[in-house]
């Protein structure tokens, strides 16, 4: 049986693969809510008010597009390193008694045209539906422009850094969904996170579903 860590929130954000000092714990990690096995332990910490994103977006943010940034530390405790799907990964949310979606990670060009489209001063928090699944393609797209570009390396410069996490090393980033704004959701919601598998052997990592609901 894996069990479920709930610890403190620290507030902070350090996007960048790094070794772990020598009888670092899991604790430590920057989260509220941490499971791990395997050797592998993932932390979650979502970001669901408007604060957090300042420092990192200080002009436009995903969250007044209703996009919610989940900040992922990802710890490797093994002797080699480890490979994961970043694409793979999915949020589930359940909107009603019978009715539960399961939400892409979305691509910093999808923030970046989400937001440019949908930035107006409104309430992010306002309910919006229906709740898009996968993210939408075609349609209106906004003027890749300037601002497009440097909105778009903001979300990329935030994101996970890599797709491989290095023998006694973490890594750090955020993971973006469009959720638009019903953060609300996120109290039932779990993140799956499949396709793990170490970089030596290729054998796999048994998936990771993480429960919200642990959460403080």
């Amino acid at each position: 049986m894996r069990r479920l860590l709930v610890v403190a929130v620290v507030t902070g954000l350090g996007i960048a693969s790094r070794p772990l000092a020598h009888g670092q714990q899991a604790e430590s990690l920057r989260t509220s809510i941490v499971d791990a096995h395997e050797g592998i332990t993932i932390g979650v910490d979502p970001w669901t008010q408007a604060g957090r994103y300042k420092s990192k977006f200080p002009k436009k943010s995903p969250f007044s597009a209703g996009i919610v940034a989940l900040h992922v530390t990802i710890r490797n405790d093994n002797d080699e390193g480890v490979k994961l799907n970043l694409s793979r990964i999915r949020l589930l949310v359940q909107l009603d008694e019978d009715n539960r979606q399961e939400l892409q990670t979305l691509t910093a060009e999808d923030v970046a045209d989400s937001v440019m489209l949908r930035h107006n001063g409104k309430d992010p928090t306002a309910r919006r539906s229906p709740l898009p699944l996968p993210f939408p393609t075609g349609g209106a797209k906004p003027e890749r422009d300037k601002n497009w570009v440097e909105f778009r390396e903001a979300c990329q410069n935030a994101a996970m850094p890599s797709s491989v996490v290095g023998a006694h090393s973490s890594m750090d980033g955020l993971v973006y969904f469009d959720l638009r704004g019903e953060v609300d959701l996120l109290q039932g919601a779990r993140l799956y996170v499949p396709d793990l598998q170490r970089m030596s052997t290729h054998d796999a990592i048994s998936y990771f579903d993480i429960d919200f609901k642990h959460t403080d």
